[in-house]
């Protein structure tokens, strides 16, 4: 922490004012909780690799979306099939709210490492189960019908996973570094979707179409078996967060008071404005994410015409791209700001959107590489933050729970679907443009958004303790906070003060 007060950002010092006026005094040891780096290395390793392995089985069914729809739906026309094809991809996404309601309750109540454990679990089997399915020419209809209950397993599982690991990884990181750390998170989701790309890249030069649409696509779904028996290991390996520790005790007591359906009511009816805030950050970041990782390989393919190798490996540029920008951006989230961040990327798509697609659909090597570099760079700056700045709109008791909600019915409304909606409306209209329009629309939508998002770089989570990297930077914010207290004394509101002095 900062040695003086002047040297704090104002919304940190004017915060902070807030909650030693409201406890009417200044820290205390027992206060301020110092994360254990062995610990805290520990928990953000095992998070990132384990949602690397999770989006990895997640995104190489986008990257497979057109041999699949051929394989799946084999007596459509190839628009149809992609829209077949597609519809798939969506159907594991109106499940994530249904996972989110189940397991982002029990997370808050048995605790945030045993869900993530369960989640990795499932995602393995759902990913692993879809490379055993035989194609529509063995088993006819049984075919795509298994293939949809497939996908809806890994939806139900990725209902609980991303709520899970921010609220994991946000509540073990230093107040001054969550937004650094935190970016690791979504650093292993894109390095996830990047070996993924690479792979599929790889399998295409390879294999011939035909030995693709034999049995060469099932090959990254079978790899899910053995990645998620070590995403597994190192999830059962991690302890609970200090924070969830903290409300160990509340949870227990509530327990049995609770039920499910009553806490769900309790967070809307409590916590609708931050769900709000919420849905439209992550509407603005998964807009964006399912365009470029989910539409893009098939936009150039079958809207551009271009060879499934090149849309792969100008995929996959963009998948390194984003990981070499994440952490740089999430550290400069911890210095400039959340609120910075996104609405600086987010006024940049509405400006850089049509010219992104513009030199996408342009002929040569390198301006659909700067196209893509661009709306890559906007969704790094989007991913970036959104692990440290999601988990602070809500306190511990509920953090798990309400993430659940707020962000799987975000992702099914909007996010999931950006693929087969922005298919269908190329597809009627045949305006090559589409995808630029529609991720302008979540551009404005995202500046309204961050109007009302409350700063949280370098503040402690809602409802938790501040947190530090060591003992010194500890016995700092202590010796800070005893000017803090009185500058929060000095600037307390007249009312506030009669109020206290009776």
């Amino acid at each position: 922490m900062p040695e003086t007060i002047a040297d704090m950002p104002r919304h940190v010092r004017e915060e902070l004012a807030r909650r030693l006026r409201r406890t009417k005094r200044a820290y205390r040891k027992q206060d301020v909780q110092v994360v254990e780096k062995p610990l805290l290395k520990r928990a953000v390793s095992a998070s990132a690799l384990g949602n690397c392995m999770e989006w990895f089985d997640f995104g190489v069914y986008s990257y497979l979306a057109a041999t699949i729809g051929k394989v799946f739906f084999p007596g459509a026309s190839p628009g149809a099939q992609l829209i077949s094809s597609f519809a798939t991809f969506a159907a594991a996404f109106v499940v994530r709210p249904l996972g989110g309601l189940v397991f982002g309750p029990l997370g808050d109540r048995v605790g945030r490492q045993k869900v993530l454990a369960t989640t990795m679990i499932m995602m393995a089997a759902g990913t692993f189960s879809i490379g055993l399915i035989p194609s529509y020419a063995t088993i006819g209809i049984a075919a795509p019908i298994l293939l949809l209950l497939a996908r809806m397993v890994q939806g139900f599982s990725t209902g609980g996973e991303y709520g899970g690991a921010t609220t994991f990884v946000a509540e073990y990181s230093p107040d001054r570094r969550r937004g650094f750390l935190s970016s690791w998170l979504d650093f292993g989701t894109f390095v996830g979707y990047a070996l993924g790309s690479a792979l599929v890249t790889v399998l295409n030069t390879v294999f011939t179409e035909d030995q693709m649409l034999s049995y060469g696509w099932r090959l990254p779904f079978l790899i899910a078996g053995p990645l998620g028996v070590i995403g597994l290991y190192m999830r059962l390996k991690l302890e609970e967060s200090p924070a969830f520790q903290q409300q160990l005790d509340e949870h227990e007591k509530s327990l049995a008071q609770d039920s499910v359906g009553s806490e769900f009511k309790t967070i809307v009816k409590e916590h609708w404005r931050p769900l709000l805030i919420c849905m439209g950050l992550v509407l603005l970041y998964n807009v964006t994410n399912y365009m470029v990782t989910g539409y893009l390989p098939t936009y150039q393919t079958e809207t551009l015409d271009r060879s499934q190798t090149s849309a792969d490996v100008l995929v996959l540029i963009g998948m390194v791209w984003i990981v070499l920008l994440i952490t740089f951006l999430g550290r400069l989230s911890d210095h400039i700001g959340r609120r910075p961040l996104y609405a600086g990327a987010a006024a940049a798509m509405i400006v850089l959107a049509i010219p992104a697609f513009l030199l996408i659909k342009a002929h040569g090597t390198w301006p659909p590489i700067f196209g893509v570099l661009i709306l890559s760079t906007l969704l790094a700056c989007f991913a970036a933050p959104s692990a440290a700045t999601l988990p602070a709109l809500f306190p511990t008791a509920v953090r798990y729970a309400a993430m659940g909600i707020g962000f799987n019915f975000a992702v099914a409304a909007f996010g999931g679907t950006t693929p087969l909606i922005t298919e269908t409306l190329v597809n009627a209209t045949g305006d090559k443009l589409i995808p630029a329009y529609y991720l302008m629309v979540a551009g404005v939508i995202g500046l309204i958004t961050v109007k009302f998002l409350p700063e949280s770089a370098q503040l402690p989570l809602n409802g938790s303790q501040p947190m530090v990297a060591s003992a010194e930077e500890q016995q700092e914010l202590i010796d800070t906070s005893q000017d803090l207290y009185q500058y929060a004394k000095q600037n307390t509101p007249p009312a506030a003060s009669n109020q206290q002095s009776q």
